[in-house]
């Protein structure tokens, strides 16, 4: 008794390549409905920062969850940078560089920035947020480089941070989660 006709046979045994290949190819083609550049699919702009709303994220290698997961992030309000879309799911990159793919519901539009992490080995070293927006002003707090705060409004030169140590004006310069130039808020 035959299970299968010999053209099922085939249909099957092509499904079967379709499906183990399918991960490597997602990762090494672009998918006809993912963005890198311009508007994702959310019809938000990209690339655009973001923060990570839960306290276990997993970052995986593909966009979904048999995909292996590359890194595990474990505090919330991280801010990444949204660089690519692929249905429900993110590619990000953090402030290290690091990139992969996140479930669209683990991130937030909520902006959160971190202090000069390119300078989080430097011992002794202070981001200095000031009562308003000049160099000049009065230090109202002090951070350390690789601080998460809460950025509420940016002028284009400078931003206005919030963390549980207090809040103060600090150069744009001196943060990652904000492009260079850019205004937020009112």
């Amino acid at each position: 008794m035959k299970l299968f006709s010999r053209k099922t046979r085939s249909l099957c045994i092509a499904g079967a390549v379709v499906a183990l290949l399918a991960p490597s190819l997602l990762l090494n083609a672009k998918p006809a409905d993912a963005q890198a550049v311009g508007k994702g699919i959310t019809n938000l702009e990209l690339p655009r920062f973001v923060s990570l709303t839960a306290r276990r994220a997993n970052m995986r290698v593909g966009p979904g969850k048999t995909y292996s997961v590359s890194w595990l992030y474990l505090k919330p309000g991280v801010p990444l940078e949204v660089v690519q879309e692929f249905d429900y799911w993110r590619r990000v990159r953090d402030a290290d560089g690091t990139e992969g793919w996140l479930y669209h519901s683990l991130l937030s539009g909520k902006r959160t920035v971190i202090t000069a992490p390119w300078e989080k080995d430097t011992d002794g070293l202070e981001i200095k947020g000031h009562r308003i927006p000049s160099a000049d002003a009065a230090v109202s707090v002090r951070f350390a480089p690789g601080v998460v705060a809460s950025v509420d409004v940016c002028d284009g030169k400078w931003c206005r941070v919030s963390h549980k140590k207090g809040s103060g004006w600090v150069e744009q310069k001196m943060l990652w989660g904000v492009y260079p130039d850019e205004k937020l808020g009112g």
